[in-house]
């Protein structure tokens, strides 16, 4: 096995710095169909930290002692990283300037938009000539010249310096007073009107967002908390991206198990009805996986978002929703067997790919100055507000990064399997399989004669003794061991194995197409 994970590691570096290389003079987006055949592997960078010079190594990037904080262009370095590694998408947090009044830490949050027509003057680097636009335009147009694919995220909300400049975007509570969606103090809730009604002042100015960043020579546009506006609302400025540009991707940040507004003031607008209005893809509900006792709940998760994507016309699909910027690093959760598991999910299971900056080396973004009085503030917070062990999105801090390069093997192993596999996986039909230990769950991918077999343990206490139903297979079957632990047993019709606490066993049978 670790000459066969060097082999494919050594043959990803080789692919992907093929690709690039040659890559040609004129980018031609092909994100939306890339996305919508489950074959992105995406990876979500805050440009803000992704380039960090933090070179005393504290955590903070103290401009006085001349650290520079992550720009646009000092994050160019780290693409070819990200190529080498697989990736072929970046999602890139908002790049909107942040407000500074009723802020959440000495940034302030990416996610409290001050303007939707401009860029945030933290990611200019000072020592260029450029203008933030064409530094933008340079980070963009080099991530293309390695066949990687740029993903912009649209903030839901508006700051409270952008309410007080211009209040008549903003819904009002019974007492005129701007509403505050759920506990994000430091946002205010957008009047994007109704269904009946768009509200065009907030529409115009979401239109601004969208001519701004397929200008600069943006692929597609994550949608922050989309169940905020109406579905009309989004068509609308879903079909106007796409008179610009036909492949413009558009991911909606919803799930099925989402069922309610953040505020009584707020719109609810369900998963489906986005994906009617134009979405090509949404969340799904992966991100529940670590809360499965049992191996038949994450099942009966699958199937049912294989079948909520079958029902449009139009290809839709889904990423793989295991961990995002909202969730607690894998690896406190249930250490790095839990990471392990999302990489081998992510490769196999019919999803966009999805990580998180620093997920693959294991960062358990825990940060020692976190919620404590800051030194200087860029904002009228005075702390270091962090969301424990998920990636700092409100102070100027560190690189995400770990130290596990037993995971990044795995990361970089998982990724070019998906593309090894993805003839199997794009194509071919999602079987479970039954599996008689209830912490355990099984599946296949299968199509052309071929099979891919997943076996895991959700149990990361303890080892399980597990016997896994597989119809027709034969002992005389071909199969091939692509990441174990323990060597399963073919007999008539099954795999016998013993699973280790947390472990994950991907097969591949090359003669039998299970059905």
């Amino acid at each position: 096995m670790n000459l066969m994970k060097k082999f494919f590691i050594t043959l990803a570096v080789i692919i992907f710095a093929g690709q690039y290389a040659f890559s040609a003079d004129v980018w031609v987006n092909d994100l939306r169909r890339l996305f919508t055949n489950n074959s992105s592997v995406i990876y979500e960078i805050n440009l803000r930290t992704f380039g960090a010079q933090d070179t005393n190594k504290n955590g903070i990037i103290d401009f006085d002692e001349a650290e520079e904080s992550g720009t646009f262009l000092n994050a160019i370095p780290r693409l070819s990283e990200l190529a080498q590694k697989g990736v072929n998408t970046i999602h890139v947090m908002p790049v909107t300037p942040v407000g500074k009044t009723k802020a959440l830490g000495t940034a302030g949050s990416l996610y409290a938009a001050s303007s939707f027509n401009t860029l945030n003057p933290q990611l200019a680097s000072k020592n260029s000539a450029l203008s933030i636009n064409d530094q933008a335009r340079k980070f963009i147009n080099e991530a293309h010249k390695r066949h990687i694919r740029v993903i912009i995220d649209l903030p839901s909300c508006g700051s409270y310096d952008l309410y007080m400049q211009r209040p008549e975007l903003f819904i009002k509570d019974k007492s005129g007073q701007p509403v505050i969606p759920a506990d994000w103090t430091d946002v205010r809730l957008f009047n994007a009107g109704t269904e009946t009604a768009v509200n065009r002042d907030v529409y115009n100015l979401y239109k601004e967002f969208v001519d701004m960043v397929i200008s600069l020579g943006a692929d597609g546009i994550r949608a922050d908390v989309a169940t905020l506006k109406p579905a009309k609302f989004w068509k609308d400025l879903i079909a106007y991206s796409r008179t610009k540009d036909h492949q413009f991707m558009w991911l909606a940040e919803a799930s099925e198990s989402w069922t309610t507004p953040v505020s009584e003031y707020a719109v609810f607008t369900p998963y489906d009805k986005l994906l009617e209005a134009g979405f090509d893809g949404y969340y799904g509900s992966f991100f529940n996986l670590k809360n499965y006792k049992t191996g038949r709940e994450f099942i009966n998760q699958i199937i049912a978002t294989n079948a909520n994507l079958n029902k449009y016309t139009e290809p839709k699909a889904v990423i793989g929703s295991f961990t995002t910027h909202d969730e607690m690093s894998p690896v406190l959760i249930n250490g790095e067997k839990f990471s392990e598991m999302i990489v081998w999910l992510n490769a196999t299971l019919p999803v966009n790919s999805y990580f998180v900056d620093g997920f693959d080396t294991g960062d358990n973004y825990i940060y020692l100055w976190a919620n404590k009085e800051a030194f200087k503030t860029f904002t009228d917070d005075d702390y270091y507000f962090v969301h424990r062990g998920k990636i700092d999105i409100f102070n100027f801090s560190r690189q995400p990064g770990g130290k596990s390069e037993k995971l990044l093997g795995s990361f970089m192993f998982g990724n070019q399997l998906k593309r090894e596999f993805s003839t199997i996986i794009n194509n071919g039909r999602f079987i479970p399989l039954k599996s008689t230990a209830p912490a355990s769950f099984a599946y296949a991918m299968s199509y052309g004669g071929k099979s891919v077999v997943v076996i895991g343990n959700l149990n990361f206490r303890n080892n399980v003794d597990t016997v896994v139903s597989v119809p027709k297979l034969e002992t005389k079957n071909i199969v091939l061991p692509v990441k174990i632990e323990n060597v399963p047993v073919a007999e008539k019709g099954a795999f016998k194995t013993t699973l280790n606490a947390g472990e994950i066993q991907v097969l591949y049978i090359s003669d039998l197409e299970i059905k």
